[in-house]
């Protein structure tokens, strides 16, 4: 992802601190907010620091039966002192980056449980268990 040295966080975002960007062939979410309960930007009334900023990322990818791969990071930004959190433009940079290699283990993750997964030969996996296929099983329960 290259960043973009005119916005203060390396990407255009909107009013709300969303962002929607392609990488690597996938479209991901980014999301760059604070952790405080109030609209208005300003310190805690108790703590007198501001919030911290959490910038997170992700994006899911679909296949057939339902089937979906999540990739997903989230970094948060503390304040230093009594001051606001200083924009970082590697900060989406770095969760964006993480997301894929997220991805990447979760598409490892299930490649490898489908290949140690044998579906039994006598039920056609209606989820009954009873091997008849119309999904009604047979048997009485204990």
């Amino acid at each position: 992802m290259d960043i973009d040295t005119t916005q203060p966080w390396g990407l255009a975002i909107d009013f709300a601190g969303r962002a929607t960007i392609t990488e690597a062939g996938h479209t991901i979410y980014v999301n760059v907010s604070d952790s405080s309960y109030n609209s208005i930007i300003a310190p805690d009334s108790i703590s007198g620091t501001y919030a911290p900023v959490t910038v997170a990322a992700q994006f899911t990818e679909t296949g057939t039966n339902g089937a979906a791969i999540r990739g997903s990071a989230r970094t948060t930004i503390m304040p230093i002192g009594t001051a606001m959190v200083v924009p970082d433009q590697t900060a989406i940079q770095s969760v964006v980056a993480a997301a894929l290699a997220n991805f990447v283990e979760n598409t490892a993750a299930y490649t490898a449980l489908a290949a140690k997964w044998t579906p039994p030969t006598d039920d056609p996996g209606d989820g009954d268990g009873s091997g008849d296929g119309d999904g009604t099983s047979t048997t009485t329960p204990a």
